[in-house]
């Protein structure tokens, strides 16, 4: 099975010194185009694109972390093989280039110890411990993916949300990840956990085109049969949570 081809990501991005270090922290990936449409149109069951945004509770509204935004990659093959590739970045609009490893797409560095996190989901998980957030403000995440979270996800997700209370989840997923066993059951357990989980309308996929996207300008133009498709996968998704097991 192919790797992820490099181009797929593109970067976002600040002016700032013209070092590395500081363009880790000011850039972020981007997806094509084309890796946007073919993931979110659920053409590709074997990998997991997952866009997130943090946002803090300021008096009654929901205000967005600077910084906390990103995406978490993975494809999933029976060999293990992982996807991080170096990405070309332009810095500082020198025209100068420098490569760096994204590991923030499927790995975390730690304590000189490169880990590896087989879903994306979990990536996510392990990027939020390295996060220091102020335990006495509540935080909402949103998680835009293009599949409801793996079935083996589903109890570390359940347990984050048991230990961060100061937390809540959204998620909105552009298919239903139907190929594992149990995965009804487990979905369930996420929303009984505090989970909100629906399907992605042309308003999510609207906002993570403008968002996480490199469009270049280019205006969001939905696939065919995409309402159909969410329709239905609602309507899927709605029997499934509402199926509960004596």
């Amino acid at each position: 099975m192919a790797a992820v081809e490099e181009s797929e990501l593109a970067t976002r991005g600040l002016s700032c010194g013209g070092s590395v270090s500081c363009a880790r922290t000011l850039l972020r990936p981007l997806m094509k185009k084309r890796t946007f449409k073919r993931n979110f149109g659920n053409k590709c069951e074997n990998q997991t694109y997952l866009c997130y945004e943090v946002e803090v509770q300021e008096d009654d509204a929901w205000v967005p972390v600077e910084g906390l935004q990103g995406i978490r990659r993975k494809l999933i093959t029976g060999t293990h093989r992982e996807h991080c590739q170096e990405e070309s970045v332009l810095l500082d609009g020198n025209n100068r280039q420098e490569r760096y490893l994204h590991a923030d797409l499927c790995f975390l560095d730690g304590n000189n110890d490169r880990k590896r996190y087989p879903r994306a989901e979990l990536c996510f998980l392990a990027l939020f411990r390295t996060w220091d957030l102020d335990e006495g403000k509540q935080y909402r995440l949103t998680w835009y993916s293009s599949w409801s979270p793996y079935p083996d996800c589903v109890p570390k997700l359940v347990e984050f949300l048991g230990d961060n209370s100061n937390v809540s989840l959204r998620i909105f997923a552009a298919g239903i990840h139907s190929r594992f066993s149990g995965y009804e059951h487990e979905l369930r357990n996420l929303v009984d956990a505090g989970a909100q989980l629906a399907i992605m309308t042309q308003d999510e996929l609207q906002h993570c085109w403008d968002t996480f996207v490199g469009n270049r300008g280019q205006p969001f133009e939905p696939w065919p049969n995409l309402e159909e498709h969410i329709q239905t996968k609602s309507q899927e998704l709605e029997s499934i949570l509402g199926n509960q097991e004596n």
